[in-house]
């Protein structure tokens, strides 16, 4: 004889029940994205005041290095590792792959300021340090803009928030292409609109993860653009 039980399963009559699996505990538990997102803020502010000018000249991409590989780049390789823990596969992915956007910036700029890897071999080719500058963040904007493209249509069945938030990133990379190829300052600033621009929609994430964990309600997200 069968019996069915509250959630709607069946059990034998005189059977023992089962115990409810306990929630996870310590590292198996938590959000990673308490911890993703601001950090991934954090760098973004920073480089969307070097890019519209706001405490240094336009294209000053030193200026935003402290936060960038201190704060973001660390925090970011942090909660990958806790997302892969918690068996959270996609969010690793997004955290992994803008640490490793981070990072590659970081070295970037280090490497044009101080003529790191093939710098030194172009320019004792006669070619111009400057030219070698631009061609080598070319490479670097085109190859990130490539990926987070790619990363933005892998992930449009999650909430549409997702998706704005990665298409103004796109957005973003180009201008700054664009500005970086024409020494155009207003392309810049117009890369750094689009830069405060996915800061919000990241500060909005943020707020949803932090209300989920502290016991409120889920922030509307919106439909994903494909379903099913």
């Amino acid at each position: 004889m069968t019996t069915v039980d509250a959630s709607g399963g069946t059990a034998q009559a005189g059977a023992p029940a089962q115990a409810a699996e306990p929630a996870p505990t310590g590292l198996m538990a938590g959000n990673p994205a308490l911890l993703g997102l601001p950090t991934f803020i954090a760098g973004s502010v920073a480089l969307g005041l070097v890019l519209v000018g706001a405490q240094v000249p336009a294209g000053s991409y030193g200026a935003a290095l402290a936060v960038i590989l201190a704060s973001t780049s660390l925090g970011l390789i942090i909660a990958t590792i806790w997302a892969i823990a918690v068996g959270q596969s996609a969010v690793a992915a997004v955290f992994g792959i803008f640490s490793g956007f981070w990072l590659s910036f970081f070295f970037l700029v280090m490497a044009v300021v101080h003529n790191w890897f093939a710098f030194v071999t172009a320019a004792a080719a006669g070619v111009p340090a400057s030219n070698i500058a631009v061609g080598a963040i070319e490479v670097f904007l085109i190859t990130w803009l490539v990926v987070v493209v790619m990363l933005t249509l892998a992930t449009l069945r999650l909430p549409s928030a997702f998706t704005l938030l990665f298409l103004l990133v796109d957005l973003a990379l180009i201008f700054v292409l664009l500005g970086v190829s024409g020494a155009s300052t207003s392309d810049l600033q117009t890369a750094g609109g689009f830069v405060f621009a996915f800061v919000a929609v990241g500060v909005y994430l943020f707020f949803d993860a932090m209300t989920q964990c502290t016991g409120g309600n889920a922030l509307p997200l919106g439909r994903p653009i494909i379903k099913g």
